[in-house]
């Protein structure tokens, strides 16, 4: 049996680390133990392989953000969708850099481990439903079109704000957040800020169908 001090949290906590400091490349089956200070056989008795490891890091950051983003689609709040990204990187320095400086094939490069796959499918799916979603009720339709301005609002300009904060390991300041909030009004209007909060108002403007 494996040594109780090193558990699966352990090792994908070694691993969060290392990948946030040096980039998915310096997660290796040495450096992880290394900084555990644990056997090679106590890492391979709970991950077949270092692409499982990194998977699971990958996945587990994805999702945490990704719980945010989805409850602002939910309430259909876009500009909280928007603004959720510098928010939660001020709270995830460790994750947000190894989620946002890296792609998913950094990560795993080749086939996902089966273990893995079916929760990377229904990350992606739920995140593509939440841009339909937003492009449905800012625009009037989940056309290619709209989905593709959606994308662009909401993830791209986001990302492209705090990147750079990133690559500096600095929090973004909130100038940050001044910049997407006029970009989101420039894109997508005021009319579709908070739909329903605007509607508890009693404003005569609707939202497109």
């Amino acid at each position: 049996m494996g040594h109780p001090r090193f558990d699966d949290a352990s090792f994908l906590a070694a691993a969060r680390a290392l990948a946030s400091d040096g980039g998915p490349s310096a997660v290796t089956v040495e450096a992880v133990t290394r900084r555990l200070n644990a056997p090679k056989g106590s890492f391979y008795y709970r991950f077949a392989s270092r692409d499982l490891l990194l998977g699971e890091v990958w996945l587990t950051a994805a999702l945490k953000f990704q719980e945010g983003f989805a409850a602002a689609i939910d309430a259909e709040d876009g500009l909280r969708a928007a603004l959720h990204t510098p928010i939660w990187v001020r709270e995830h320095m460790d994750d947000a850099r190894l989620l946002m400086l890296y792609s998913r094939r950094d990560f795993v490069s080749a086939e996902w481990p089966e273990r893995l796959r079916q929760g990377v499918k229904q990350q992606e799916d739920r995140f593509i439903a939440c841009l339909s979603r937003f492009a449905r009720t800012a625009f009037g339709a989940a056309t290619q079109a709209h989905v593709r301005r959606a994308t662009f609002v909401l993830v791209e300009v986001p990302l492209a704000a705090v990147k750079q904060h990133l690559h500096r390991n600095e929090p973004p300041p909130i100038l940050v957040d001044e910049l997407i909030r006029e970009t989101y009004l420039a894109v997508v209007g005021a009319g579709s800020i908070e739909p329903r909060n605007r509607a508890m108002r009693g404003q005569t403007k609707k939202p497109v169908p």
